[in-house]
Parts: C-alpha cells; structure tokens; sequence
C-alpha cells in the first residue's frame, strides 16, 4: 500500500512537473528510479498515463482522467495526516498561481514569515498575468483579483482594496489636473486595449467617462510604469502603486471622488478539499487587506 501510495503521489508530480528528471531532482530520486516506478505504476493500471516524446512529457487521455481522480484522494490523505498530527506543521508542496505584479509587490516580502513558520513546506510560485486554469496549472490555490466569473471552484473573499486614478507630476504640471470626471476625456489616458469606462462617485452622485488611451497596456505593471514615465492618467489598485505614492513618482488625481474598489479573492480547486497549506497561505496574506480593505471585511468568507 505504502508502495502504491507513494507511486500515485510521484506520478502527481510528473504531471505537474512535465518531466520526469525534474519530479525525481524535488523528490531526490533518480531519473532512471522515476521512470520505472511510473512504468510499474502503468501496468498495475493497465494504461499509458503518459506519452513520454524526446521533447515533451505529456498526458494521456486516460492519464489526466486518472490525474482528476487520484489528486482528492491524495488531497484528503494530506489533510488527515495534518489533523492527526496536530501541531499545525504544514509539509509537502503548495503551488499557488498569483500575477506577478502581486507576488513581487505583496506576496514574496511576506513569505518569510510564513515560511519560517512551516521550514517543511515548500511553496512554487506559478506567477502569470494570464488568469491560469487550477487543474492544468497543477494549482492548489490562485489569488486571483476582480470580479470572479462563474465556476464550480471554492472562493474565499480576502478583501478589497481602494482603486485610485493616478498620475507622474511631470505630467499634471504638462497637461493640468482635471478637477471633474468629465475633464478627463481630454487627457491622455492609460487604459485597456479597447478603452473602458471609468466610473467614480462623489456625495451620492455617480459620474461613468468613457476613456481611450493612444497606449494601452494589459498588465498592472505596465500601466504604472507609464504613468511615472509622465505618459498619462491610469487607474489601478492602491496596493498596485502603493511604493510609487509613497514616493511621490505618483500622485492621485481626483482624490475627492471614489471607485468601486476591487476585491482580491483565494481560489480552490473544484471537487476536492483544499490543502491546509492553501488555507494556511490564504489566511496569512489576508492580512494585507485587513489594512487595505475599505469595507473592513477582509475576512470575509
């Protein structure tokens, strides 16, 4: 049985991994030693899990079938050996998909906390910009902010963090500071590449422009990047220019008026109780928004 369990968890891994040289080099085996005991585990199966090419390692139909099946089973044998110990030491693998922007900023300078917390757990960070589907990526938990879209996958709201307009004062100082939300079709704006609108309240009174930018960036990094290059008016997160306002390579404009702010969820996987370790991750950084929430429910479920 231990046998068999330990090939189902390093069959996991190869799948995840993509190779069988790097699941052996994260677990300490050979790649000769992984190769046969996936072997072993494929004629006790009775079916290629894998299709092993000179350049790729991938699935098989009946291999991700067996994959989606076996990973709750592991999941669960996880958490019941966390409750059986008892002592809240968390081991094994954490895959956490996050955007860079927010692993760089928020995440990583609070890792070491919770790292030295739990010295057997080791974390891979699956940073991306893109919204990463959990099962493929081999996620166990993603961060993921903004409105979620409809999904089987277990949600827990962390927070919300204030969303500002924000602009260099080179800029201002070039172009003027709109003191209305109307003045703002006349600025160059940073926006997405099909324009969007732009919505902010004030004492009751709701106000939505509709700006188009001549430059148009996909990711929070680079719209606060062009702001401070003094190339117009952007609107991201507070957390997102946070260092940037503290510095003053930025500034707000329009502080007087709001927008709704955006709200930064963990994401589980579907069919399948979260990892303690996804739990335990979830929670330490909640307490970013326990500062940044506006509506003071960080906790939230």
């Amino acid at each position: 049985m231990s046998d068999r369990l330990s090939a189902l968890k390093l069959f996991a891994r190869v799948a995840h991994a993509g190779s069988f040289s790097r699941a052996g080099r994260e677990l300490g085996m050979s790649q000769p030693s992984v190769s046969r005991v996936i072997a072993a585990l494929e004629k006790d199966v009775g079916a290629a899990l894998l299709t092993r090419t000179t350049r790729a390692l991938t699935l098989t139909e009946a291999g991700s079938d067996y994959l989606a099946r076996i990973e709750p089973i592991l999941a669960a044998l996880e958490e019941a050996d966390y409750a059986a110990r008892g002592t809240g030491e968390l081991r094994g693998v954490l895959r956490v998909a996050m955007s860079s922007s927010f692993a760089v900023r928020e995440a990583i300078p609070r890792l070491p906390a919770f790292m030295a917390r739990h010295p057997a757990l080791r974390i891979e960070l699956l940073m991306s910009d893109l919204h990463q589907e959990l099962v493929s990526a081999g996620a166990d938990v993603a961060l993921r902010f903004g409105k979620l879209a409809d999904s089987s996958a277990t949600a827990r709201r962390l927070g919300a963090f204030e969303r500002v307009l924000v602009a260099s004062p080179a800029y201002l100082a070039r172009a003027g500071t709109p003191g209305a939300p109307g003045e703002l079709a006349g600025h160059a704006v940073i926006a997405g590449p099909s324009g969007v609108s732009w919505t902010l309240e004030r004492d009751g009174r709701t106000v939505s422009v509709r700006v188009e930018g001549k430059l148009s960036v996909s990711i929070n990094e680079g719209s606060v990047a062009a702001a401070v290059a003094g190339l117009g008016i952007t609107s991201t997160s507070r957390l997102g220019c946070r260092a940037e306002l503290a510095s003053g390579t930025l500034v707000p404009v329009l502080a007087g008026w709001r927008m709704a702010p955006v709200e930064l969820h963990a994401v589980f996987p579907a069919g399948r109780a979260a990892k303690p370790a996804a739990r335990a991750l979830a929670e330490h950084l909640a307490e970013i928004a326990a500062v940044e929430d506006p509506a003071g429910s960080a906790r939230a479920g």
